[in-house]
């Protein structure tokens, strides 16, 4: 390798490790202007009295409406906890809502962390982190979200949270946590007073994406919007709402989502392990999604980011008389990790795919979602370690292919031992070059030689790393799954941090063997020397992209590298005990 070569490939190396910091300093994030307070208060709507039962179809509605009551003082937050099945939820007087969802410090610590003793795990994983307003707070319009607070009060494993407004609208709801991290909640909206009333548009909270700490990547916050119909959600991440140039460049951000067309089955905000899900027993009409600036102590203003949605339900009369005074709704709640047995099973039971909050759809989804069953089934049936799970699968996966990998590493050898006449055909058709391909086809067709047989293992197998990829990225399995001194399989191995720079066994270990691989690999014939030498030194880049990756990936990697170079000793090991001379090339014709 010269030193240009060298040159190039360190200052890569540098601005890939310099790049997220660089942008950042050249264009710092902008945080979103205090005070800024979203949702649709653009509507000029208001509640209106005296109306008849079609009054939400009127054009023209009566004039005589309710003045927006005075703001009262602004309480103190109330606030009830409920425990159940492991699960704390916290409901909350200001918005009259679920505040936030504790998960099991054992089971679901909000850090993992080496060498931590079993039952140390500190605070469990907080979902609705930092979150301006809570779960199911109604707001929309002026008159529906005033400063008092709500009355709440528990009866066993019910809360329940009640206010009345101005112009006689009382807002009831009715949560009730169950198993699995499923909670149902009821809410009605009740004409208590002696006129008809208007109610506006009404917009329902329906959960905060946020980072569960300050040590995850906001990339991977975003949020699912279901309308049942279409083969996939639309998904909403950080990177919609910062509306990059070319994926790098600081764009013009998006403060706002909305959906149009179909109502919404579910809307799921999600981190990269955990969930929130909200289900009407009745579509909402529309779902909107903002990026918010989270009541969290953080100095980056991209770890206080979060994305809010809500469900949008329209406008509609409420007469005075029994039984046509009450609007009533019914959600089903999730809140919990993104497990794929468990959202599958419920997504089943509920008819509505709640399990694409995995984002295993697509085709690379195909195989993220076979690695994930694998992988789960060795280890429950057999309690294998993950990590023994993943060099398992990688096993098979080698196995599985192993024929079509020992085909083409004999048909490389072929190709190697025919490059010399190859070079021949090259040198004397070079001022031809349409001839010198023709006969260089006719040559490698006579000898049954291709020079696609090497890459062809390759490209076969790009399905499964990227399989392996993006299962990782979501499987809660692997959160804490320690294997050997990789701590957590999910993030990388880091053992040590020098000057600030991490060092990561394992992808070093694994371009090691990618070095050791290539060297048993001939060229391909025909290739110029500059690609050559790219592909020689292709196991430094992949070092470079994989270096921060999840050990998990880099240990399927490592291994598939390992398997790779046993079977290429194989295959040499064979041909050296088969007895006579392999049959030279083709004579190539005089003309």
């Amino acid at each position: 390798m010269d030193r240009k070569a060298i040159i190039v490939l360190v200052l890569s190396f540098l601005l890939l490790v310099a790049w997220v910091p660089l942008v950042n300093w050249l264009y710092p994030p902008k945080p979103l202007p205090s005070g800024a307070k979203p949702g649709l208060t653009n509507k000029a709507e208001t509640i209106v009295t005296n109306v008849s039962p079609t009054a939400a179809t009127l054009v023209n509605p009566p004039t005589n409406t309710i003045a927006r009551p005075p703001l009262a003082p602004k309480e103190t937050e109330r606030l009830v906890e409920l425990t159940a099945d492991g699960s704390t939820y916290v409901f909350t007087s200001h918005g009259g809502g679920l505040k936030q969802v504790i998960l099991s410090a054992d089971k679901y610590p909000e850090t993992t962390k080496r060498g931590r003793a079993k039952g140390a795990n500190g605070p469990g994983v907080l979902l609705n982190r930092g979150a301006l307003k809570p779960v199911l707070a109604l707001g929309g319009h002026p008159l529906l979200e005033d400063d008092r607070a709500y009355h709440l009060s528990k009866t066993g494993q019910v809360v329940r949270a009640e206010k009345e407004l101005a112009g006689g609208l009382r807002i009831v709801k009715e949560f009730r946590p169950s198993s699995n991290y499923l909670m149902e909640a009821t809410v009605r909206l009740e004409n208590v007073g002696a006129t008809d009333l208007m109610v506006p548009t009404q917009e329902w909270t329906a959960g905060t994406a946020s980072l569960v700490h300050s040590k995850e990547d906001p990339m991977q916050l975003g949020f699912f919007v279901h309308d049942g119909h279409s083969g996939k959600p639309v998904h909403i991440n950080e990177a919609w709402f910062a509306n990059r140039t070319l994926g790098c460049f600081p764009g013009t951000p998006r403060q706002r989502f909305e959906t149009a067309g179909n109502p919404a089955v579910w809307v799921a905000v999600h981190n990269r392990f955990f969930t929130l899900a909200v289900a009407p027993k009745d579509p909402a009409a529309a779902v909107i999604g903002e990026k918010v600036d989270l009541n969290l102590e953080e100095k980056d203003p991209t770890r206080r980011a979060g994305l809010q949605t809500a469900l949008i339900y329209k406008g509609q009369a409420l007469e005075a008389a029994a039984g046509r005074n009450t609007i009533e709704r019914h959600f089903v709640i999730y809140a919990g990790p993104k497990d794929y047995g468990e959202l599958a099973r419920l997504g089943e039971q509920m008819k509505n795919n709640l399990d694409y909050v995995m984002d295993f759809s697509g085709f690379f989804g195909f195989f993220s979602k076979i690695l994930l069953l694998s992988m789960k089934g060795l280890h429950d049936s057999f309690k294998l370690p993950y990590g023994w799970a993943i060099i398992i699968i990688t096993i098979i996966i080698k196995l599985l292919f192993w024929p079509l990998t020992q085909a083409s590493t004999k048909s490389m050898k072929r190709m190697a031992a025919l490059q010399p006449e190859m070079k021949k055909i090259q040198e004397r058709y070079k001022d031809d070059p349409q001839k010198m391909n023709r006969k260089l086809m006719e040559f490698m067709k006579e000898n049954k030689v291709s020079p696609l047989g090497g890459c062809l293992p390759m490209v076969i197998q790009i399905p499964v790393f990227f399989g392996f990829y993006f299962m990782i990225q979501s499987a809660i399995e692997l959160r804490g799954a320690s294997f050997l001194w990789a701590w957590d399989l999910s993030v990388p191995d880091t053992i040590a941090t020098v000057f600030g720079f991490p060092i990561n066994p394992l992808p070093i270990v694994m371009g090691v063997t990618m070095f050791w691989q290539s060297s048993l690999t001939p060229p391909s014939p025909g290739m110029d020397p500059t690609q050559q030498k790219i592909m020689k030194y292709m196991p430094l880049i992949f070092l470079f992209v994989l270096y921060n990756m999840s050990s998990g990936l880099t240990l399927y990697w490592t291994v598939q590298n390992i398997l790779t170079i046993v079977q290429t000793k194989l295959t040499k090991t064979d041909a050296a005990k088969k007895p006579g001379t392999p049959a030279g090339p083709a004579l190539i014709k005089k003309k």
